[in-house]
Order: structure tokens, then sequence, then C-alpha cells
């Protein structure tokens, strides 16, 4: 049986979309890989984040929000930016990890009311799932 592959989701706070996505792809890929996620900065979970996965029936409240360094010695085999800013300061991984890139909004700038706010929460984590679904697919 192959080892599992250690992936790493980085954005720049780990506290929304990196969380999103960590959420969608542990869930897909269960004991075919470990799934990290970190952020350049640490902004702390994000409760929308954690209501909206549990609409889609994904529970990531046991999340937590970790510094990209912490992780510097776990050999990755892929590597995913979600977020410009992240992908421009991304720490250089002494690895061969597969480095992939998706720019997600920010649904944490979201502005309006409080059902704005969600909407937009909803919009993105729907982006992630279907960008972790075409990963998944893609890669495993």
């Amino acid at each position: 049986m192959n080892k599992p592959k250690n992936i790493l989701v980085l954005c720049t706070g780990n506290s929304c979309r990196s969380q999103l996505l960590h959420g969608y792809l542990a869930e897909a890929l269960g004991g075919r890989a470990a799934v990290y996620s970190a952020g350049v900065e640490v902004h702390g979970l994000n409760p929308r984040a954690v209501r909206v996965m549990a609409e889609d029936g994904v529970d990531i409240a046991g999340h937590t929000s970790n510094h990209v360094d912490e992780y510097a010695d776990v050999p990755f085999d892929y590597v995913v930016t979600v977020c410009d800013h992240a992908n421009e300061v991304c720490p250089v991984f002494p690895s061969t990890a597969k480095k992939l890139h998706h720019n997600f909004p920010d649904p944490a700038k979201a502005t309006g009311s409080e059902e704005e706010v969600m909407a937009q929460f909803r919009r993105v984590r729907d982006q992630v799932k279907a960008y972790a679904q075409d990963f998944v697919g893609r890669e495993f």
C-alpha cells in the first residue's frame, strides 16, 4: 500500500479559505492523505467558515489556525496556495512538493448584512468545494 501523501494548504491567515479546502480534502481523501493547513500569518479560525462547512456536512470546528513554520519538517507532496498573497510570500519548502495555486476571494473581507456576508462565505465555500473535487479527481 502506498504511504499517504502530505498536502499543505496555505493562505494568508489560515482562518477561512485554507480551512475550507483542508476540510474538503480531508473528507474526500480519508486515509490517502494527511492534510495540513497553515498561514503566513495566524488569524484564528473564522466562526463563519465553521458554520458554512457544517451546513455542507463537514466539521472543521476542531481545526486550529497554524503558522506555516510549524510544518517546516513535514515532507509535503503538495503545497496548494489559495490566495495570491500566500503564493507571493510562500516560503521555499526544501522538497519536491508539487506547487499549485488558485486565488479564491477572501470571504472575511465581505461587507453588508450578516445575510450578505454569509452568502459570500457560501459562494467561496462552493468554489473551494469544486476545486477540491477537481484536485482529488486529477491528483488521486
